[in-house]
């Protein structure tokens, strides 16, 4: 169990850095960690709010796991895989519901106009029709 103790700490760090970065608005655009949905990703301001809503209950996930590390550690035979397993799931469930929630609060935020047809017209094949006449 000493390497499933190793993995959930590593796992626990991983994401805890993320959340701290979630938290202080320094998580850049990127397509590997926090809430990248449709909305979220249309713009950097976006992306940063829908962290920082996501971003208490990604540091929970954290917590959960560093709590299934040490579990993994102190507990002995079943009682340790079932606490590995029930932090693991706990943590997945969590980060999930963060995750829903900052994915709302992203759906939430109005699209800034952009003009014209309402779309960027800059790699449009009809842009002389948004121009007006």
């Amino acid at each position: 169990m000493i390497v499933v103790s190793i993995l959930m700490f590593v796992l626990a760090l991983v994401v805890g850095s993320v959340a701290t970065a979630s938290l202080t608005g320094k998580l850049p655009r990127n397509r590997w960690a926090g809430v990248r949905t449709a909305e979220s990703m249309r713009d950097d301001e976006t992306f940063v709010m829908a962290n920082k809503v996501a971003g208490p209950t990604t540091a929970a996930s954290a917590l959960l796991l560093l709590i299934g590390g040490a579990a993994a550690l102190m507990l002995g035979g079943a009682f340790s895989v079932i606490a590995v397993v029930a932090c693991l799931v706990a943590a997945f469930v969590t980060a999930g519901v963060g995750g829903s929630i900052g994915a709302r609060a992203a759906a939430a935020t109005p699209t800034p106009e952009t003009g014209g047809c309402g779309h960027s017209c800059i790699s449009c094949s009809l842009k002389d029709a948004c121009a007006p006449s």
